[in-house]
């Protein structure tokens, strides 16, 4: 069992933030959760769940999201986003991994940047100085150069970026499919672990395919 920061930033892509939390709870992994107030406007929109402050009703309400009873888990906090005070926001917190799901554009700036404007990008900040594992998942798309040259910023700094663009040799039948596909991916890097994620088996290439062209 682990402990991770799971951050929910204003973008689209909700469900695979949802999907993730379910299996990070079902493996019994230590939780904490940052969602800023862009994010919660996305739970909202996308997947009618009101998050509000980080007490007693945002467990419920989050509980009630995931299909998970999370009012007496051990081990699972809800951060205020602007408590910069909270203990993830120092080194010396021993976590295994963030992931930031959905990634905005902007939330990925100022982690690229070292700008933190609250818990989550301290958090992820700290994450890349003290060397640990941190995922960010952007959705966006088309992605402008600004947006390349800050993926570039954050991989070169140590993170790994993980865009939330499915495959399909799985041979998905449900949207459902294509959100464990992502999420599977995630917790793979993360290092959280889920029977979630295909792999690839592989296939018999004729030998005629697998030359090279004159």
């Amino acid at each position: 069992m682990g402990r991770f920061i799971l951050g929910i930033s204003g973008a689209s892509g909700a469900p695979y933030a949802r999907r993730v939390l379910q299996a990070l709870c079902d493996s019994q992994h230590q939780i904490d959760i940052v969602v800023t107030p862009s994010g919660a406007k996305v739970l909202e929109v996308e997947e009618d769940v009101a998050i509000r402050g980080s007490g007693r009703e945002a467990i419920d309400a989050l509980g009630d999201w995931v299909e998970r009873d999370l009012s007496g888990r051990a081990g699972l906090v809800i951060h205020d986003w602007r408590n910069v005070g909270a203990d993830i926001a120092s080194g010396s917190c021993a976590v295994d991994g963030m992931v930031v799901v959905p990634c905005s554009g902007g939330t990925m700036a100022r982690i690229a940047h070292g700008v933190s404007q609250g818990l989550l990008e301290r958090a992820a900040d700290v994450c890349l100085k003290e060397r640990r594992r941190l995922v960010l998942v952007p959705r966006e798309t088309p992605l402008s150069l600004i947006h390349l040259r800050n993926m570039t910023a954050v991989t070169e700094a140590g993170a790994i970026v993980l865009p939330a663009s499915p495959g399909f040799y799985h041979r998905p039948q449900s949207v459902q499919d294509l959100v464990d596909a992502v999420a599977g991916r995630i917790l793979h890097h993360l290092g959280a672990g889920s029977g979630l994620m295909k792999a690839w088996r592989g296939i018999d290439v004729p030998d005629e395919l697998g030359q090279d062209s004159e």
